[in-house]
C-alpha cells in the first residue's frame, strides 16, 4: 500500500497546481450558449501573451500536441513541398516522421542526440537554395529526450541573411510559458505546444500560434485535412466558440492556468526555471554523472537527461524510484533506453521539489548499485538554492 504523496518528476504531463485543478471541477455547460464567449475569449489574449505575439492568432484544438503538428503542416503546405528538418531527438525525429507520412519531401540533417538545432548548417542549406525551393523550416525549441535547448533566434536569423521566404515552424511543446519564447521577435510562422507541460494542465489541448503570413499560406495550401481546418476554427473563434466539441473544464483550467502566470509574470516564470534547472543540474554535476547535451549553452531549463554509467541499467534506476519511492522521472527514448534518465523541472514547481527529485534519485541509484555519496546531490543544489534566495528579493504569491 502506498502512502503520502506519489511524485511526479517527468517533462509532462507536470504537476497541476490545486486552484487549476479546482477551476476544471465544473458541471457541463452549454457551449453554445451566448455567453460562451465570457469563458473562451480571453483565453486567445491569454495564450498571445504567453506566445510574446500581438500580430499572431492564437487556436485551441483538442488532442495533443502531436496533433497540432498535424494542423501546422496541413493547412500551411502542399503534398510535395520540400522542407528542412533537423534529426537530434525522438520528438525531432517524431516529427520528421510525420512530414514523411503526411507526403512532404523532407530534407533531414541527422545530428547527434544532444546536439542543438544545426544553425550553420541550416543556413547552408538555405544559402545553396537558389530557387526558394524549400517551403518550410522545421526546428525544434526544446528536445524533450535530451534535454536540449535550440537557439530559435539564430535560425531566423540564418532564414533571413539567406533572403530566404520559407515558413518557420516551432515546436514548443516543452518550452512555451517555462522558456523564453518570442513569437513576434523571432517572426516564428506557427509555434506548437500542449497543455500539459508549461502550462500546468492536463493533457488534451493542442496549441497553436500562426503568423499572418502562415495564415495567407493557408488560403492555398491543397492538403487534405478536415477537422484540423484553419478556416472552420477560425471563422467559429471569432465569437469564443468552436466547430465541434470543446472540452470546456479544460478552458476553465487553462483560464486558471493563465491567471497563474500572469500574477507570477513570465519573467519570473522564465527566471524560475533557470534558477531551479541550475540547482538540478548542480545536483547531478556533485554526483559525477554528464547530462546528454552536449555543451552547457544547449542546457535544457525543462528537462534534464542524465546518463548513468555504462555498469548501471537506468530502467532499474527508474523502477526502484516508483516502485519503493513513490516517484516517476522520463526514461530515455530510442537509442537513449537503459542508458538514459530524466528529471523534469517544469511547470508548478519550487526549491523543495527538486530537492525532493535529487533525493529520490540519489537513492534510486544508489539502490540500483551506483556508488554515490547520498546526499552529495541535494547537498550541492541546497548551497545554490540558499545562495540564490539570499540574493534576491522574496516574491509571494497569494494562494488562489
Amino acid at each position: 500500500m502506498r502512502t503520502g504523496q506519489t511524485h511526479l518528476f517527468i517533462p509532462g504531463p507536470t504537476n497541476v497546481p490545486e486552484a487549476v485543478r479546482q477551476a476544471m471541477n465544473v458541471p457541463m455547460q452549454d457551449m453554445r450558449a451566448a455567453d460562451f464567449g465570457d469563458l473562451t475569449l480571453g483565453l486567445f489574449e491569454g495564450m498571445k501573451s504567453v506566445l510574446r505575439t500581438e500580430r499572431g492568432t492564437v487556436m485551441l484544438f483538442p488532442g495533443s500536441g502531436t496533433g497540432a503538428w498535424e494542423a501546422a503542416i496541413t493547412n500551411t503546405l502542399n503534398p510535395g513541398d520540400k522542407v528542412l528538418m533537423a534529426r537530434h531527438g525522438h520528438f525531432s525525429t517524431l516529427w520528421a516522421q510525420m512530414a514523411e507520412r503526411l507526403g512532404l519531401q523532407v530534407e533531414l540533417i541527422d545530428i547527434p542526440w544532444g546536439a542543438g538545432a544545426p544553425v550553420k548548417e541550416i543556413a547552408r542549406r538555405l544559402g545553396r537554395d537558389a530557387h526558394d525551393e524549400i517551403k518550410a523550416v522545421f526546428v525544434t525549441h526544446n528536445e524533450t529526450a535530451t534535454g536540449v535547448a535550440s537557439d530559435i533566434a539564430a535560425v531566423r536569423r540564418a532564414l533571413d541573411e539567406n533572403f530566404h521566404d520559407a515558413l518557420l515552424f516551432v515546436d514548443g511543446v516543452s518550452s512555451v510559458g517555462s522558456l523564453d519564447f518570442r513569437m513576434d521577435e523571432w517572426e516564428v510562422d506557427l509555434v506548437v505546444t500542449g497543455s500539459q507541460k508549461g502550462l500546468m494542465l492536463p493533457p488534451g489541448l493542442g496549441i497553436l500560434g500562426v503568423s499572418e503570413k502562415a495564415l495567407e499560406a493557408a488560403r492555398s495550401a491543397t492538403m487534405r485535412r478536415a477537422y484540423f481546418e484553419f478556416s472552420d476554427m477560425l471563422a467559429m473563434n471569432a465569437d469564443g466558440y468552436f466547430p465541434y466539441t470543446p472540452p470546456t473544464p479544460l478552458l476553465h483550467g487553462l483560464r486558471a492556468s493563465l491567471a497563474r502566470i500572469a500574477t507570477e509574470g513570465l519573467d519570473n516564470v522564465i527566471a524560475r526555471h533557470t534558477r531551479l534547472a541550475e540547482g538540478v543540474r548542480r545536483g547531478i554535476a556533485a554526483w559525477g554523472l554528464p547530462l546528454v547535451a552536449e555543451h552547457h549553452t544547449l542546457y535544457s531549463d525543462t528537462v534534464s537527461a542524465i546518463r548513468v554509467p555504462q555498469e548501471i541499467d537506468a530502467r532499474e534506476v527508474l523502477r526502484i524510484a516508483y516502485e519503493e519511492f513513490n516517484t516517476s522521472f522520463g526514461s530515455g527514448l530510442g537509442p537513449l533506453d537503459g542508458k538514459v534518465f530524466r528529471i523534469g523541472h517544469l511547470g508548478d514547481l519550487n526549491e523543495a521539489m527538486c530537492l525532493t527529485a535529487l533525493s529520490v534519485a540519489e537513492m534510486a541509484l544508489y539502490r540500483a548499485g551506483m556508488q554515490v555519496q547520498l546526499g552529495s546531490g541535494v547537498g550541492a543544489a541546497q548551497a545554490w538554492f540558499a545562495a540564490d534566495a539570499a540574493a534576491r528579493p522574496f516574491l509571494h504569491i497569494a494562494a488562489e
